[in-house]
């Protein structure tokens, strides 16, 4: 079989302050994206209505949102599903006497609204006539209530700040404290890093992008886990080597590993991204750089942040040695004092 990097022998650990300063620049641009139009969310977060349409011509996004903004429907959220034939639109009733969770009378107001600009149409695709100038029809109608949506947000983040909890304590109960907090350092580094992703692309983060953003911390675990596992071996073996040399040892032992499995990884999302539909490409993308940024965060963030660790607060269970009994202090006994010799 082929083994890639089967005697790979390189210096990570030497390049740790020039990749902090790469993740730093990347990151810090997205994040002020953040700050200034924050995240898109997904009606699942939100709240209201979405209706899907299919058009037989190509249509405009601008003249969209005008035509429905003028027609009763303000501050509608349009965008293009896959071409410029489909389209979903978010809305909120926001009139006097009109509940803005009824998603009937939404999807019915929506309705009006686009047959006023688009003409005749508003059935749904599967009734529509099969001809060759069939109007404009709907292809689905989803809603969400606001207080649902307010819970589902809470509980994404929950389940992302209790993986944390859950992880270190996996990890200082199978190695050791110092292990679990690197790692769960660097899956907030990863975690920082794939948000500002998303604002960067401005992504919808539905519950479809939760997930994903799920699967990658539990990608990126796996990875840092197995490097800090071979780290452990390589402590008992190599008790005489600095805390470096082990570190970068047990990266290069476990690279032909990590390349095999994120090359397959990354090409199986690849795929996805292109021809997995708009409904997937959102998971595929936040998967393909979370993937990437795991792996990276890996060797660059979770070892030099476990190096800092155990210069500052030194282990001996991951070495594998058994703490040294505090030996009684030497008995001292006291000196003469030197005789000056007169002249």
């Amino acid at each position: 079989m082929i083994r890639l990097f089967a005697n790979a022998n390189y210096d990570f650990i030497s390049y740790r302050w020039k990749a902090i300063w790469a993740t730093v620049i990347i990151v810090i641009p997205g994040l002020l994206l953040l700050l200034i139009r924050g995240l898109n969310y997904s009606i699942e977060f939100t709240g209201g209505t979405l209706v899907q349409i299919e058009s037989p011509r190509p249509l405009n996004v601008a003249d969209l949102r005008t035509g429905l903004d003028r027609n009763g429907i303000p501050g509608s959220e349009i965008t293009e599903f896959g071409s410029s034939q489909e389209f979903v639109v978010r809305a909120r009733l926001q009139r006097e006497g009109v509940d803005p969770n009824n998603t009937q009378e939404t999807a019915g107001a929506v309705t009006a609204a686009l047959q006023k600009v688009l003409g005749p149409g508003g059935a749904t695709c599967l009734e529509r006539a099969p001809t060759g100038t069939e109007p404009w029809c709907v292809k689905r109608t989803e809603a969400v209530g606001p207080k649902v949506g307010g819970e589902l947000r809470q509980k994404a983040f929950l389940a992302i700040f209790l993986s944390f909890f859950a992880v270190l304590a996996y990890l200082a109960y199978r190695f050791e404290w110092r292990f679990g907090l690197a790692a769960v350092i660097a899956t907030a580094h990863d975690i920082v890093a794939t948000i500002a992703f998303i604002a960067v692309l401005h992504l919808e983060v539905s519950l479809v992008v939760v997930a994903a953003i799920l699967s990658m911390v539990g990608y990126s675990l796996n990875d840092t886990i197995i490097i800090f596992d071979r780290v452990r071996e390589n402590l008992r073996k190599m008790k005489r080597e600095s805390f470096i040399t082990v570190l970068n040892r047990s990266i290069n032992e476990t690279l032909p590993r990590s390349v095999l499995t994120h090359g397959t990884t990354l090409s199986s999302l690849l795929a996805l991204t292109i021809f997995g539909g708009e409904v997937i490409r959102p998971f595929a993308l936040v998967m393909f750089f979370g993937v990437f940024t795991g792996t990276f965060s890996s060797i660059f963030i979770a070892s030099p942040v476990l190096m800092w660790i155990e210069r500052k607060w030194p282990g001996v269970a991951a070495r594998g040695l058994k703490p040294d009994k505090a030996a009684p202090a030497p008995s001292r006994k006291p000196q003469p004092e030197p005789v000056s010799s007169k002249r």
